[in-house]
C-alpha cells in the first residue's frame, strides 16, 4: 500500500505570549502513515490533540518539529518545513479538507459555493455547476435553495454545503474533522457512502469522529491519540 501521509516524530507546542512567552506542549512523538484507500480516524478524549495533529497536516499549523511527509504528484513534500506557496499548491492539488464549520464568501450561492474547488482547477463552469447540484441533491439540499448564500442556512445545511465542497474534487487526501456532526441518520449515512467512494477511488484519508455508528463504518484503523499527548 502506498503511503500518501507519514508523520515522523512531529510535535506541536503553543506559545502564551499573555503569560510572558510561557510554552504550552500539545503533542509529541506523533508518527503513523496512512495508505491510499485508507481511513485512519484519530480517537481520544477532548484536549487530547486530534484537531492539532489535523491542523498540523493542512498546514493551519507550523510543526516545532518532525517530519510531515505528504506524496504529492509524485513527489515526497515535507510540509513541516515547506514553504507557503508549496502548502498553498499542495491544497490546490493534494490535501482537501471538511472542517466543522463552513467558511463562504458573503453572498455567493451554495451551488458555486460547492463548484469553487472544481472552478479552481479549470473545470468548465456549466459542468462544475452540474456536479455541484447532483451533489447538493445527494445530501438533500433542496434545489430552491441552491441559488440562496449558505449563510441563511440552517447548522445542518451548511455542513452539507461544505461536505459536498470537500468532496467534489478528487483529491488525493482527505482531511475530515467531525463531518457527519450536525447531520441526522440519513445524511449520515449519505456522508458514509461518500467515504466508502473514496477509499474505491484510493483516497487517503484521517478523520475525527465521535459517531460510533459512523466510526465503525468509515475506519480502516483508529489511532490513539493519547500516546502523543504531550504529558503522557
Amino acid at each position: 500500500m502506498t503511503a500518501m501521509i507519514q508523520l515522523s516524530n512531529a510535535q506541536k507546542s503553543f506559545v502564551m505570549h499573555l503569560q510572558g512567552g510561557l510554552r504550552l506542549p500539545v503533542v509529541r512523538g506523533v508518527s503513523f502513515e496512512v495508505g491510499a484507500g485508507e481511513c485512519v480516524v484519530l480517537a481520544g478524549p477532548s484536549g487530547a490533540g486530534k484537531s492539532s495533529i489535523l491542523k498540523m497536516i493542512f498546514g493551519n499549523y507550523r510543526c516545532d518539529g518532525g517530519r510531515i511527509d505528504i506524496l504529492h504528484r509524485g513527489a515526497t513534500i515535507d510540509l513541516a518545513s515547506a514553504e507557503p506557496r508549496k502548502v498553498l499548491e499542495l491544497r490546490r492539488f493534494t490535501l482537501g479538507y471538511v472542517s466543522q464549520f463552513l467558511r463562504a464568501v458573503p453572498r455567493v450561492a451554495a451551488i458555486d459555493v460547492v463548484a469553487e474547488p472544481l472552478l479552481a482547477n479549470g473545470v468548465a463552469k456549466d459542468e462544475a455547476r452540474a456536479r455541484a447540484g447532483e451533489l447538493l441533491k445527494r445530501l438533500n439540499i433542496a434545489e430552491r435553495l441552491w441559488t440562496l448564500p449558505p449563510a441563511t442556512f440552517s447548522g445542518g445545511e451548511q455542513q452539507r454545503v461544505n461536505i459536498a465542497r470537500g468532496f467534489i474534487a478528487h483529491f488525493p487526501i482527505l482531511l475530515l474533522d467531525e463531518p457527519t456532526a450536525s447531520l441526522d441518520a440519513a445524511n449520515r449515512a449519505v456522508v458514509m457512502d461518500l467515504v466508502a467512494e473514496k477509499k474505491r477511488d484510493g483516497v487517503a484519508m484521517i478523520a475525527i469522529v465521535h459517531d460510533d455508528e459512523v466510526r465503525t463504518r468509515i475506519a480502516d484503523r483508529l489511532i490513539d491519540v493519547t500516546s502523543f499527548a504531550a504529558a503522557a
